[in-house]
């Protein structure tokens, strides 16, 4: 199995949101008195996989900001997404490349986040050599804060990626125990169950003995390149303790997909300092089978998208991972 060098859907094309004039009048009233002026554009998110509101929003005073917006009882589980994130956003380090948080709201049944609006795009594929270095560059600067945070981020109670582990990424083991259906399988990893269960279960224990946090959710469409050329990193819902490596390979995904040499860009990264000689290997099984597995059950909450870019995630870390094995 080669690499396809792009996915089904740009990932800056993968979203499918409501427009701001969709929006009840009176969300739209409240949102605009927060903001101190009336909308007059609004530049819809292109990126993500949620059918939440977000977009920049442009007042009549010349004002900007970022804002997100779900309904409650349609999609609490995405309210719930966004108030996660506005306590992450308030209790991170200032200097870190992530938009600052303003404000949330409840008004006419939903529950907005906004925050600072970033002057950026979504880095295209393949990887623009400049776009790479430079999110390699600021996740470096992410990982060493997180490294040692807060308190009062971890005061916030974050998961564990361990626990998370155990329960949510163990997904070879559950296709394994008839459990979950198996996924079609290209050829190189046919008959290699038993060693993808194997390699994932390594990643709970690594991911215990780590102290630091992480984004836990870091794909290239949660990355935003500045007008200045700086990376930026959004969507911070999914914080948790564990091991910076592992976002490294989620976000490598997209370079190996590329044709880049991922595994020297994996290494040579400080985020690996300290890993285990198996790690990347035990992420890749881990994340393959959480992509592949998922791409069977898609909320309908979720963009049509997803499903297709799941299984084309999930392939591209098989070919990775069976490239490293020698599955050939």
């Amino acid at each position: 199995m080669s690499p396809r060098l792009l996915p089904p859907v740009p990932y800056h094309a993968s979203a499918q949101r409501p427009s701001w004039s969709a929006l009840p009048a009176e969300l739209r009233a409240a949102v605009a008195e927060r903001l101190g002026a009336p909308v007059v554009t609004a530049r819809v998110a292109a990126a993500g996989f949620t059918r939440g509101f977000a977009a920049v929003l442009h007042t009549a005073a010349g004002g900007r900001a970022f804002v997100k917006a779900a309904p409650a009882a349609e999609q609490p589980h995405l309210v719930d997404w966004y108030a996660r994130e506005a306590a992450i956003l308030d209790r991170l380090p200032a200097d870190l490349p992530a938009p600052r948080p303003r404000w949330t709201l409840s008004a006419a049944g939903w529950f907005v986040l906004c925050t600072d609006a970033v002057d950026g795009h979504t880095p295209r594929l393949p990887w623009a050599p400049a776009e790479l270095d430079a999110t390699l560059a600021g996740y470096a600067q992410v990982a060493a804060a997180l490294a040692d945070p807060p308190g009062e981020l971890t005061a916030l109670g974050l998961p564990h990626l361990a626990d998370l582990a155990r329960s949510d990424i163990l997904w070879w083991e559950e296709v394994a125990a008839g459990r979950e259906p198996t996924p079609p399988l290209p050829a190189p990893i046919l008959g290699r169950l038993p060693e993808l269960v194997e390699l994932e279960s390594l990643l709970p224990r690594y991911a215990a003995e780590a102290t630091g946090l992480i984004h836990g959710d870091l794909r290239i469409d949660n990355v935003l390149i500045g007008a200045d050329g700086r990376a930026w990193f959004c969507d911070w819902t999914w914080v948790c303790s564990g091991p910076a490596w592992f976002d490294l390979a989620g976000l490598l995904l997209t370079a190996y997909a590329s044709g880049l040499d991922a595994d020297r860009l994996f290494a040579a990264h400080p985020a690996t300092t300290g890993a285990p000689a198996d790690a990347l290997d035990a992420t890749l099984a881990a994340l393959a089978g959480y992509y592949l597995t998922g791409a069977a059950a898609a909320p309908p909450t979720a963009s049509p998208h997803q499903p297709a870019h799941q299984r084309w995630s999930g392939e591209q870390l098989l070919d990775w991972l069976a490239r490293r094995r020698g599955w050939r």
